[in-house]
């Protein structure tokens, strides 16, 4: 119920749902339609969905994209549909399996919205064959 930009950098880091799918690697084509792959960046855990790195993500993973109320506006084309951020920005709620409404943080994980144990680090795959990981957003 507040404005984005009134929240507190822990209110903003806590709308993170923790499904890892901003980390997974995206093909857009040429009319801007965004695909989603398995091809995760090389610092998500595929276990836990979390950045291996988070802190310090970008001394890694230069092009991670830092979101902050300034930036979702220009970002809502690739973020999932399930993404807090994007429900947000829209005045929509939250889900009942996002963490703070279920107070579980694997309460995403046990909905099958997150892409936990489905990803393969970008390390392992050719960028040329990414097409080859296409999925269908898990919601």
């Amino acid at each position: 119920e507040k404005e984005m930009s009134a929240f507190s950098r822990a209110e903003w880091e806590a709308l993170c749902d923790g499904c890892g799918k901003c980390c997974l690697n995206k093909l857009e084509d040429e009319d801007g339609k965004v695909d989603l792959t398995r091809v995760a960046c090389r610092l998500l855990d595929d276990a836990s969905c979390q950045c291996s790195h988070y802190e310090t993500r970008h001394d890694h993973v230069p092009e991670c994209i830092v979101l902050t109320p300034d930036t979702v506006k220009q970002n809502l084309y690739w973020l999932p549909r399930t993404c807090a951020y994007r429900l947000i920005y829209h005045g929509r709620p939250l889900y009942d399996w996002h963490p703070l409404i279920s107070g579980d943080p694997a309460s995403v994980h046990r909905a099958g919205v997150s892409v936990q144990g489905m990803t393969v680090s970008e390390c392992q795959v050719d960028d040329d064959d990414w097409d080859d990981y296409v999925i269908e957003e898990p919601l």
